[in-house]
């Protein structure tokens, strides 16, 4: 299976992109990972926050196909612990998709139409994080997620 995580703009900070970095390149010694960015969608004076939330989710309805599985980090889904999201991610490897998408929107959240297709919503918090500081937290929570796995000893409980 391959996981790919699915991001609405750039990473502007550089310690950010250090950080996803690292886990980028430690996660290829347990699955098949990318990470795509979505271009932001600029905004004008005619386009408000819903329009911009619709043209967000064209685009990430496009990358779904047959075998593809739409997940979506949002403040309003399911909590996990460590080792229960990577329970999660377990299943999906053993009966699950051929590709797994998991995605953190934009500023605005997620068009209806994203969320109607999406197969769930998954929380990192109940604390509210920057867009940029989430994708860290995703991939270093990806990689957790195999190392637990694995049994190996990066984890702690």
């Amino acid at each position: 299976m391959k996981i790919t995580l699915l991001v609405v703009g750039k990473t502007d900070a550089a310690y950010i992109r250090d950080g996803i970095n690292e886990y980028l390149k430690r996660l290829k010694h347990y699955i098949s990972f990318e990470m795509e960015v979505i271009p932001d969608i600029k905004k004008g004076k005619n386009t408000n926050p819903e329009m911009q939330k619709n043209k967000e989710g064209e685009i990430i309805l496009s990358k779904l196909a047959p075998g593809k599985e739409l997940h979506l980090f949002d403040e309003k889904g399911k909590m996990f612990s460590s080792v229960e999201f990577s329970q999660f991610l377990e299943k999906k490897m053993v009966s699950g998709p051929k590709e797994l998408i998991l995605v953190v929107g934009g500023p605005y959240g997620f068009s209806e139409e994203v969320y109607k297709q999406a197969s769930s919503k998954i929380s990192l918090s109940r604390l509210t994080f920057s867009h940029q500081m989430v994708r860290l937290l995703c991939v270093e929570q990806i990689y957790r997620a195999m190392t637990i796995l694995k049994g190996e000893p990066y984890h702690h409980e």
